[in-house]
């Protein structure tokens, strides 16, 4: 299971924590209120809200599917009423919510998912909303920013690696005076030895498997698995300078791909590149 990723944003002068879940990301309500009158309380306060409880049920009918609509229908008819009481912790017990996580300990609190969070922003301040809302998106451009820095970084690696790849080809496989067609039919066949070394199949397969997809299979694959790429390239020149055979070259790079990959990500588990049926 993937690691939860906690990181900080600075609104109006306040560290609120955004924690990240699979693909969603929740904010700090504890953090949200720690410079406004009343702090934790106002958070059971706006829970207490009949229009909050509405916009609660909604958000999770829409995102939730194993959201409790029965008890949620029990808790909408009392919201309002003066003896109500709604805390995040019974929410999520009693309907099964996930856009709230209530957690104790010293770095637990209450978070919300992004969508919950602006909203009770806007409850709280709407200046102070529009202020989260735009450092939220600062750190969601930053974020993608280095994802693709490092993406495209591997991805240039990998290119520089394959030049000297193919002139290793050129120098000690391809012989003299071979015609233009021979020659890149030697050229793609290599290719196809680092294919089948990093992901199991050649780049015809893939793209048989792949018809709807533009560009070949290398342009979708991982940061891990380009970084490795970049790697083999670079011993597949090396053996093949050492006069080693195809299927030599072939064993040996396969086993440095699969030990490379398990050091690079996390309990061994790749993003594999699946064809339409799911299957790598």
């Amino acid at each position: 299971m993937a690691k939860d990723n906690k990181t900080t944003i600075n609104v109006q002068g306040t560290a609120i924590s955004i924690l990240s879940k699979k693909d969603d990301d929740y904010i700090s309500l504890t953090d949200m209120v720690r410079n406004f009158e009343g702090g934790g309380a106002l958070i059971e306060q706006w829970l207490k809200n009949k229009d909050t409880v509405m916009f609660l049920g909604v958000w999770e009918q829409i995102n939730n599917p194993t959201f409790n609509s029965l008890e949620f229908e029990g808790i909408r008819n009392e919201a309002g009423s003066n003896s109500f009481y709604l805390s995040a912790k019974k929410w999520i017990e009693t309907t099964q919510a996930c856009g709230l996580i209530a957690s104790a300990g010293r770095y637990g609190g209450t978070y919300a998912h992004k969508d919950i969070a602006f909203e009770f922003g806007s409850w709280l301040s709407p200046e102070f909303k529009l202020y989260l809302i735009k450092e939220f998106q600062r750190l969601k451009e930053d974020e993608n920013r280095r994802l693709s820095l490092g993406w495209n970084l591997n991805r240039t690696l990998s290119k520089l690696n394959y030049r000297i790849h193919t002139d290793a080809i050129k120098e000690h496989i391809i012989p003299m005076l071979v015609s233009q067609e021979q020659a890149s039919y030697v050229y793609s066949n290599e290719a196809d030895v680092l294919n089948m070394a990093l992901f199991g199949h050649t780049a015809k397969h893939w793209r048989d498997a792949n018809p709807d997809k533009e560009g070949n299979m290398r342009e979708f694959a991982s940061i891990e698995q380009l970084l490795v790429l970049a790697n083999i390239e670079a011993m597949n020149a090396e053996f093949i300078r050492m006069g080693l055979s195809q299927p030599e070259r072939l064993k040996k790079l396969n086993e440095i791909a699969i030990m490379q990959l398990k050091s690079l990500v996390n309990h061994g588990g790749i993003r594999k590149l699946t064809d339409d049926n799911g299957k790598s």
